[in-house]
């Protein structure tokens, strides 16, 4: 017997055997009630998740980046994670980072075998110049996949911080990481389609891991993303609105502010909650970490 039969992801699901019998709308409601057994399963890896934020946030913060290795579905979400984070938090295209099994063109199409290769992942790692200061997540739903395994293994040797997410907890233990994150989703509505719950619990973690690094990174004014890029319309019309909300000001107002910074967000809201000019503004930044809360803080405690 396969090394695969024993694991979570690959067992018959008791609840689904008979989907093929079900009336369209019963299809639909066996599949949405097992989606709803994901979150309560990402719950139980909050402290992980956490222990996960912690390590990324430290080693963007000094510099480092994070790269996501998956294969398949997994490899996807990571790229999707990572393409979204420059657009919604400004960050420079290569802090984090997707790597698929397979190359960029296994994004749009599947490259069977391409996960089996271990030393792909190191061929992969090394154009990247991975080093101790850079954190490496592997996803793997299976918990197996020689792509996944092979980074984080190369990653390990080199005293890089290693994240593995996984959705078979019987095979965490056996792969080495610094944290691993290991939701139990059961056995997917059709036998082995971990794009189902499995890719469902993968990007609610992905996405609590980006975020709430960024908004440690200080890149959210509360809950607002003042750090956004307004390259076009819907996102121009955000940047007025969220100036409008923290200053109070017209809609005019705003983006003639928003003018006079260079149409830099963090800039304007510094240069109108502190009252200072352009050149003081980006210096107020800079010397608090691109933090708008902590500059305005150090400005009223300074008045």
């Amino acid at each position: 017997m396969s090394h695969w039969a024993d694991l979570t992801t690959e067992q018959r699901n008791r609840a689904s055997e008979h989907i093929d019998e079900l009336s369209t709308l019963e299809m639909l409601s066996l599949i949405n009630s097992e989606d709803a057994q994901v979150p309560l399963a990402v719950e139980s890896q909050l402290p992980a998740i956490a222990h996960a934020v912690e390590l990324v946030s430290q080693a963007l913060g000094s510099g480092g980046r994070l790269f996501y290795m998956g294969a398949g579905t997994s490899g996807r979400l990571g790229i999707l994670d990572a393409a979204e984070c420059p657009p919604t938090f400004n960050t420079a295209p290569d802090i984090i980072q997707g790597l698929i099994a397979g190359g960029p063109a296994a994004v749009f199409q599947s490259i069977e075998g391409a996960e089996d290769q271990s030393q792909a992942a190191l061929r992969d790692l090394r154009n990247q110049n991975l080093s101790k200061v850079d954190v490496v997540m592997g996803i793997a739903a299976s918990g197996v996949t020689p792509y996944v395994v092979g980074g984080l293994e190369y990653a390990t040797t080199l005293s890089c911080p290693t994240i593995f997410l996984t959705c078979n907890p019987s095979r965490a233990a056996r792969t080495v990481a610094h944290v691993v994150i290991a939701p139990e989703v059961g056995p997917e509505v059709i036998t082995g389609s971990t794009r189902m719950k499995a890719g469902t619990a993968t990007k609610i973690v992905l996405n609590m891991i980006s975020t709430a690094t960024m908004v440690k990174l200080g890149k959210t004014y509360g809950n607002l993303m003042v750090d956004l890029q307004p390259r076009n319309a819907k996102l121009k019309d955000r940047a007025v609105r969220i100036f409008m909300e923290l200053t109070q000001l017209s809609q005019q107002q705003s983006t003639q502010r928003l003018a006079s910074a260079q149409n830099d967000l963090k800039t304007a809201l510094v240069m109108e909650l502190c009252q200072v000019d352009l050149n003081t503004a980006l210096d107020l930044l800079k010397k608090h970490r691109g933090v708008v809360k902590e500059a305005v803080l150090h400005m009223k405690m300074a008045s």
